[in-house]
């Protein structure tokens, strides 16, 4: 059974499950800088998918006093995942699945945070529609009214679309031999102009206030301050967004499969869920704010989802309540090498037999993105038996990449 292990950084203690895993120096000495914040409570928990982020250590866990680092939550804000599993199996797919991966590519807008990224030629009525009635429309007119420089992010043009980078949309065999669909995405350019606005705003406040940090992007806002209230609306607005831009997507992709395979039923959804982003929980007898950066959340019988990388297996898995984790699990492999590394260390040769029966992207754009960037997903499972049980093992068949 696994455990984690406490390291002391001369701020708040430290806890590690990060057995068999690496966890890099500079990563240490990020998480190091976070426990030393003063407004951190009880502790910091690290996931065993941990490694160097901007502001704050992807795949760590966050709880502070009475106020928020905006750079901990980054600017993909409400990034996740969302998995469904259909009443179809291997033998209903078809034995070349090129026709259906290009479809999705079609009906699921993929790309950066710019227009290419989202709906060029137009957004899509139902689309429209539902940005108008969710509240969304709405919500961010009184966010923008507040602060203009918000404004003319992409929003209802990036409603539906997926991005690029770890972002991806899976379909997948479970042990059953039962197709999931699985994707992973976030806010896209609308959450990339908040994040990014406020991050900025916490260090002007900081700097005001006399207060010096060995890390500016840890800069906090603190709570009962306007500015503070301005951005817990504007990041439950941004987490909305990306929540329904799961949703949209799903739908999407559901419908391609609707019309290319026999028909099918929906039998399982595993969960759509946040990996960055903040919530007010309960913990070590205090109410605060947790903000999990790279993690998910691992109540006692909570399902969750933990991917792997392209070619390697991801998990359903369902949430022990682990206290001392702040009932939190990874949220996927984790890199073990940064892009610039991976792409000066792969050739496509080892790209193309890493990915070797997944109807994927093959080219140099995806070398980053390939495998053996990622940490070993069977050691990063093995490190956190204590915080999550593996309810289904997926291994993917088609893989859409921005």
């Amino acid at each position: 059974m696994s455990e984690h292990v406490t390291i002391e950084v001369g701020g708040a203690p430290v806890k590690a499950w990060v057995k068999g895993v690496p966890f890099e120096m500079e990563a240490q000495l990020q998480v190091g800088n976070i426990a030393r914040l003063p407004i951190i409570h009880s502790h910091v928990a690290v996931m065993p998918d941990v490694h160097m982020g901007k502001g704050a250590t992807v795949g760590s866990v966050i709880a502070t006093n009475g106020a928020i680092i905006p750079a901990a939550v980054g600017v993909d804000i409400g990034c996740g995942m969302m998995a469904m599993r259909t009443s179809l199996t291997s033998g209903k797919l078809p034995d070349s699945l090129a026709a259906i991966r290009r479809e999705i590519e079609k009906a699921v807008p993929h790309g950066g945070i710019g227009i290419k990224g989202g709906w060029k030629d137009g957004v899509p009525n139902s689309v429209a529609r539902r940005f108008a009635v969710s509240g969304l429309a709405k919500g961010l007119d009184i966010i923008e009214d507040r602060h203009p420089a918000i404004a003319g992010a992409h929003h209802v043009t990036h409603l539906g679309s997926l991005g690029s980078g770890n972002h991806f949309i899976e379909v997948c065999l479970d042990e059953e031999d039962r197709v999931w669909v699985m994707l992973h995405s976030g806010s896209r350019g609308v959450g990339n102009r908040i994040g990014t606005y406020f991050i900025e705003k916490a260090r002007e406040s900081l700097i005001k206030k006399g207060i010096g940090l060995p890390d500016k992007d840890l800069s906090w806002l603190e709570e009962g301050e306007p500015l503070f209230n301005d951005y817990i609306e504007a990041l439950l607005w941004a987490q909305d967004f990306a929540r329904q831009n799961r949703e949209v997507m799903m739908e999407r992709v559901l419908n391609v499969m609707r019309k290319m395979l026999t028909r099918f039923t929906i039998e399982k959804q595993a969960v759509n869920c946040h990996h960055n982003y903040v919530a007010r929980e309960h913990h070590f007898g205090a109410d605060i704010w947790l903000t999990r950066k790279g993690a998910v959340s691992a109540r006692e019988g909570e399902l969750g989802i933990i991917p792997g990388s392209m070619g390697a297996k991801s998990y359903i898995v369902r949430g022990k309540g682990n206290k001392d984790s702040f009932c939190s699990c990874s949220h996927g492999a984790g890199r073990r090498m940064s892009r610039t590394q991976a792409k000066s260390t792969f050739t496509l040769a080892d790209h193309r037999e890493a990915t070797k029966g997944v109807e994927c992207r093959k080219d140099s754009g995806v070398i980053d993105e390939t495998p053996a960037a990622y940490k070993d997903i069977d050691a990063v499972m093995a490190a956190q038996t204590d915080l999550v049980d593996i309810v289904h093992t997926l291994r993917q068949v088609i893989c859409v990449k921005g």
